[in-house]
């Protein structure tokens, strides 16, 4: 039940690239240009301004456990809630919501639940950082890892640029402390492409790649998304989205009677 739980509420903290093979050339590397690192910084830790917004989504696991393909719906009310609704050939498996407050969900297949602060999604990550805030920039291909300028160097190259940590990221949440080897990869356009980290203590390695940006509204959303989480072992995560809608919808969420809590340790 754990790799069940692990392929929907893994969802509520992403939102994947299929990999591409990158054909050389003997063609001039064209270096992408912005007037600074200060206009990079700016623009890939710009905040959002959208209200609402509706996602479609099909989502594939592969967890060493079957898992059907499921349908889901994500609606995020930027800086308040992300609400997901999933099914499985038409019928209704799994429903979770996130808040600043926390996370709570439940699925039907095991009669579970979750109610939990961020440390239940970290734990399925393998990090100790994720908030409110960097769930929500996770879903929709920003950069949700905490940057500071001063930490990383920044290098151009032909596909655009690369954010390297020249330090060791350390991030500390309910007195757990853990470092981090980060590196970040734009697109030319600064989309955000892969995101790295491994924890240099555990060795545990997280990554997630986006493809396939699309333009709706003021918004650049990612069509694609794929999560890597390697621990003792690997569990992929494979989301595509299908659909934008920028709307208000209606969030009903509550846990049915005589659910058991469960817990991922």
């Amino acid at each position: 039940m754990k790799n069940f739980i692990l392929s929907i509420f893994a969802a509520l903290a992403l939102l994947s690239c299929k990999s591409k093979t990158v054909v050389q050339t003997n063609a001039p590397v064209v270096k992408p240009v912005v007037n600074s690192n200060k206009a990079f910084f700016d623009k890939i830790l710009k905040k959002d301004d959208f209200e609402s917004i509706k996602i479609s989504s099909k989502i594939d696991a592969e967890t060493g456990q079957f898992v059907p393909t499921l349908d889901a719906t994500f609606y995020i009310e930027n800086n308040q809630k992300v609400w997901i609704n999933l099914q499985a050939l038409f019928i209704n498996m799994a429903r979770g919501i996130a808040t600043p407050s926390g996370i709570k969900g439940y699925e039907k297949v095991n009669k579970t639940y979750i109610d939990s602060d961020f440390s239940y999604i970290n734990n399925l990550l393998k990090v100790n950082f994720i908030d409110y805030n960097s769930l929500q920039n996770l879903l929709l291909g920003k950069t949700f890892v905490p940057v500071n300028e001063n930490d990383y160097s920044l290098t151009p190259n032909e596909q655009g640029f690369v954010l390297n940590s020249i330090k060791n990221q350390i991030f500390e949440t309910n007195g757990k402390k853990s470092e981090y080897k980060i590196s970040l990869d734009y697109d030319k356009e600064l989309d955000l492409k892969k995101v790295f980290l491994e924890d240099l203590t555990s060795k545990n390695t997280l990554e997630i790649n986006y493809d396939n940006f699309e333009n709706i509204g003021s918004q650049k959303l990612p069509k694609n998304v794929k999560i890597i989480i390697k621990g003792q072992k690997t569990d992929q995560i494979f989301i595509e989205n299908t659909k934008f809608d920028f709307l208000k919808m209606e969030t009903p969420f509550s846990i049915p009677a005589n659910y058991t809590k469960t817990i991922i340790k």
